[in-house]
């Protein structure tokens, strides 16, 4: 039985891994009920209305998880599966990457990319040579979206991940396929240590859309300590062929 009690913004905030603007604009939004208390009005949440609100949903117009499968790598993975592919190599990066985007391309689905420099030059060179793809025409219809955000916080990462996907879920039910190279990502941040804060984050708010994620990971940038709170972040690693992922 799921407790009752009342908590304050900044532990609703860790009781989610999120950060407290998450909270408070999720609340703003009717998304998370809040209870106003006291002279200064401040917000509680119930764990209880916590707990659900985990479980929710957005764009579930779409078939059950569990009937909804994209290819990552061969193999058949769900909606709302977040995963930490590892490789070594230029190759071995995109091995999983792009035939991911140009499958979703191609089935008319949103992509979202995250990448920069000569990581993006990768992408754009591979993605080309794919059967009817064309990177820049893509953009230019707003099927493949380059996301970035230097120097946001957390906070405005995930806000503008929830513009992004609410956005494209306005138009219908659609499977989202998102791609961020994280040592892209991470000259976006003020640390590692902020990196996975957003990393955790991204994974609780991932879950009420209809993504699949691939956050790649070149081992040539990142130390062992930081992979091990990845595999931490991404619990899915555990549910699939670990070998497949390796790269």
């Amino acid at each position: 039985m799921v407790s009752n009690s009342l908590l304050n913004t900044e532990e609703a905030a860790r009781f989610l891994r999120v950060s407290q603007a998450s909270i408070r604009r999720w609340s703003d939004a009717g998304l998370l009920p809040a209870r106003r208390v006291g002279r200064r009005r401040e917000r509680r949440f119930a764990t209880a209305d916590l707990v659900q609100f985990l479980g929710q949903r957005t764009g579930d117009s779409l078939p059950s998880r569990q009937a909804v499968t994209v290819t990552v790598g061969g193999a058949p993975v769900h909606l709302r599966t977040h995963l930490a592919p590892i490789y070594s190599t230029d190759l071995g990066g995109l091995r999983l990457a792009v035939p991911f985007l140009a499958e979703g391309l191609r089935s008319g689905q949103p992509g979202y990319l995250v990448a920069t420099g000569a990581v993006m030059e990768r992408y754009v060179k591979a993605l080309n040579q794919e059967q009817a793809i064309d990177f820049d025409a893509a953009q230019r219809s707003g099927r493949l979206t380059v996301v970035g955000w230097p120097r946001a916080t957390v906070a405005d990462a995930i806000a503008n991940w929830e513009r992004l996907f609410g956005n494209a879920l306005a138009g219908g039910p659609t499977i989202l396929r998102v791609v961020g190279e994280m040592a892209s990502e991470r000259s976006m941040f003020s640390s590692d240590a902020e990196m996975l804060a957003y990393e955790e984050a991204y994974e609780v708010m991932a879950r009420r859309y209809p993504a699949v994620t691939l956050c790649q990971y070149d081992a040539r940038e990142f130390n062992g300590e930081v992979i091990l709170r990845v595999l931490k972040a991404h619990p899915d690693m555990f549910q699939q062929h670990l070998g497949g992922l390796l790269n």
